[in-house]
């Protein structure tokens, strides 16, 4: 493992000499300066972790050098050293940058602790920017794969509502990429340091979701054992995802025009309100419109869920993007596997382009990732896929299979991939249990 690096500077040589011993007897490589200058001019030079400086030198002081490892591209902390009379000007010093300081005289125990807490928090911050560049990789716009006019009208959308924090609700069918649109919108947004919170409305018992939303105090009900944050807390300073929101109960509704009207929240049970600051984006593969019509979705609400709405297409409305999504699958799932698949034959690719997709892009990717793996070759053909595709040309009307019937035919057929497990099969369906076991067919 690299030793993190340490710079000491002092006018005093036997001050710079004993930390240095100390500093290097703890395993650090330690480099060291007796001259404002001088520390100037190596400051330039190299990189280091951590700065640790006296505050009043000749010549050039501890600011200076403050203001000098901020601008170098490491951004290494500094820690200051001070005489009493000179603390007013560190705390200044701090509000300045700096991360410490150390009123002289100090033992070389406190030096040590302040040297390993300024390189915790130069290691946690440097894992923050990492994670922070990972997540806008993994869900920026460049990941919404398509180059059809209806995926660019999407992708000019999000760009165009990131920076603000106006509600948006997501409508299209299972499957189409809505956690990912949504988590494109947060990653593209002055939210993107705070969290994202997604929860399923469909998938929380109706009796735990007001607890699991808005939270409990001790007592509030049985089995609350401890005070619970919920999920509205939890995402303060970022983004909430209520992903299936039109299945959430009338009752609970209101509740949550209520927190949406107020910003706050009220734990259940509890007396005291929560301040929210967040930004609520939620989604549905539901008619929401013909359930507002109905009574079964309060059309307050939803004139607050969807101050901007945004339409994803279906998959059978963005055809020339299917070999494009197509490859964009086969090379994630041939690098999560450490083996090279070329791509596919032509009659593979006629045939994913001939596909009605019902499960749209996550019955897609599923299809790419179980060809990966059961292909044989370097290239992936029908066979690997394993799709069902009508012959060409005139079909009687009587012989056709009504949606109903394709629809229930995909859910078998993804049941018995998943072994019966009716969790794991909603979950690559894209909807809630309920509603799965509401459409699968008696055994």
């Amino acid at each position: 493992m690299t030793k993190a690096r340490i710079f000491v500077v002092d006018n005093d040589a036997g001050m710079v000499a004993m930390l240095v011993r100390h500093l290097e007897g703890e395993g650090y490589d330690v480099t060291s300066a007796t001259d404002g200058d001088a520390a100037r001019r190596v400051l330039a030079a190299q990189t280091f972790d951590v700065v640790l400086t006296d505050l009043v030198m000749d010549e050039v002081d501890g600011l200076t050098l403050l203001k000098d490892a901020q601008a170098s591209p490491s951004r290494p902390r500094v820690l200051l050293m001070t005489a009493f009379g000179s603390l007013e000007t560190a705390i200044e010093a701090m509000r300045e940058g700096a991360f410490d300081y150390l009123t002289k005289p100090f033992r070389l125990a406190q030096v040590t602790v302040a040297v390993r807490r300024a390189l915790d928090d130069r290691r946690l911050r440097e894992e923050n920017r990492r994670l922070r560049e990972q997540v806008e990789r993994l869900y920026g716009v460049e990941q919404l794969v398509g180059t059809s006019r209806a995926m660019r009208a999407v992708v000019e959308q999000i760009r165009a509502i990131a920076a603000t924090d106006a509600a948006v609700l997501l409508l299209g069918e299972s499957g189409t990429g809505k956690e990912l649109v949504a988590r494109a919108i947060h990653g593209n947004s002055a939210r993107r340091d705070g969290p994202f919170v997604p929860v399923n409305c469909a998938a929380i018992p109706e009796t735990l979701l007001e607890s699991e939303l808005f939270g409990h105090v001790k007592g509030a009900f049985t089995g609350a054992d401890r005070p619970r944050r919920g999920l509205f807390a939890e995402a303060t300073g970022g983004t909430l995802f209520l992903d299936e929101i039109g299945d959430m109960p009338l009752a609970l509704q209101a509740k949550l025009l209520r927190v949406l009207q107020d910003k706050a929240v009220r734990p259940v049970g509890g007396s005291q309100e929560i301040q929210l600051d967040l930004r609520v984006i939620s989604a549905t593969n539901r008619d929401v419109a013909a359930d507002v019509g109905e009574g079964r979705f309060r059309e307050d609400l939803y004139y607050r869920l969807a101050v901007i709405p945004i339409r994803l297409p279906s998959l059978r409305e963005r055809p020339d993007d299917v070999p494009l999504l197509a490859r964009h699958f086969l090379n994630r799932a041939g690098g999560s596997r450490g083996r090279a698949i070329d791509g596919f034959t032509d009659e593979a690719l006629d045939q994913l382009s001939r596909h009605r997709w019902p499960g749209n892009v996550r019955e897609l990717e599923n299809v790419i990732e179980r060809a990966a793996t059961l292909a044989r070759g370097p290239l992936i053909t029908p066979a690997d896929l394993g799709l069902e595709i009508a012959a060409p040309g005139p079909v009687e009307a009587a012989s056709r299979p009504t949606l109903n019937a394709l629809v229930d035919r995909y859910i078998d057929q993804v049941l018995a991939e998943s072994g019966g497990d009716k969790q794991r099969a909603a979950r690559v369906l894209g909807i809630s249990v309920r509603t799965l076991q509401r459409r699968a067919r008696p055994e």
